[in-house]
């Protein structure tokens, strides 16, 4: 496999967690959607904390990766959702080496 792979932990402020996926709905998911260096992507509500969010995401590349958060779509997500976050996410870089599905 050669594909690039993230995880992403975001903290909100208490209670904007749903105010966030609407940003980000309104943002990424339509880029996201239309970005064919993602070939994965789960955007992820955490079940034991109410104010963090995971969003796992496979790429083509590591350098597809690089080339999304270079993005007109990105740069107008982050304006709006960082004032709603408790600070910088966790990322955790990855290499896939099974996947079913992808």
């Amino acid at each position: 496999m050669t594909s690039f792979a993230i995880i992403i932990k975001h903290k909100t402020q208490p209670g904007k967690r749903d105010e966030v996926r609407k940003v980000w709905e309104k943002h990424m998911a339509p880029a996201v959607s239309a970005n064919p260096g993602h070939t994965a992507y789960f955007y992820c509500f955490d079940n034991a904390e109410p104010d963090s969010i995971y969003a796992f995401q496979q790429y083509a590349s590591p350098e597809a990766s690089q080339a999304f958060l270079e993005t007109d779509s990105y740069a107008a997500y982050l304006e709006e959702v960082e004032p709603l976050l408790s600070g910088p996410p966790q990322v955790t870089s990855l290499t896939p080496v099974w996947t079913k599905g992808a």
